[in-house]
């Protein structure tokens, strides 16, 4: 599949679930919903697996109530109104990773760089929100500045003594390597297995 220490979470939009049970077979263990109501759905459907859930889509804080306690990486935290909804509900601390918007695309969600030194102070005092890491999305289409945007979340979270780098995707995967991404979110490259 793909040479790589980190974990690699299958995007399982692309899969319904007994797709992922055969991928499960095939020994992948982390999923990742973009969806809600996907997840819930699945996480049910599959609950015989010891399956490592992963939210890795925009989360309208409507929805958190539903599905926060069923997952065990949220990849996507990017404003405090997301975090106070989820301090309201989850039973136990969960691990986050800071989206960034490094690409500054206004149809991308995700905290500007400038915003993140007061976010991860004030972050301090939610005590159900444990921050592992960063995440950020290249932008589509522009190796180059994909590749900017990896390297910058890199230098970030070294800055920031921040273990966990959740970035790359199907076509840019390569480039997150390079820049010591842990956590690699793929959809269609696990059709391949199957086949």
């Amino acid at each position: 599949m793909i040479n790589f220490d980190g974990v690699t979470i299958c995007a399982s939009k692309y899969f319904n679930d007994q797709e992922m049970r055969k991928l499960y077979e095939k020994h992948v263990f982390h999923f990742g919903e973009n969806r809600a109501q996907d997840l819930i759905f699945k996480k049910e459907a599959l609950s015989d697996l010891s399956i490592t859930w992963h939210f890795i889509g925009h989360l309208q804080s409507n929805k958190v109530k539903d599905m926060i306690n069923l997952i065990d990486y949220l990849h996507t935290l990017d404003r405090f109104s997301l975090a106070e909804t989820i301090q309201k509900y989850r039973i136990k601390p969960l691990n986050c990773f800071i989206q960034l918007n490094l690409t500054r695309e206004s149809q991308k969600s995700g905290l500007f760089i400038e915003e993140l030194d007061k976010f991860l102070l004030e972050i301090k005092k939610y005590d159900k929100i444990n921050i592992v890491g960063l995440m950020t999305i290249g932008k589509d289409e522009d190796m180059i500045e994909t590749e900017n945007a990896f390297a910058l979340l890199e230098k970030l979270a070294n800055q920031y003594h921040l273990p966990y780098l959740s970035m790359g995707m199907s076509d840019d995967y390569e480039l997150a390597i390079k820049h010591h991404a842990t956590h690699l979110r793929i959809g269609r490259k696990f059709k391949a297995l199957l086949e």
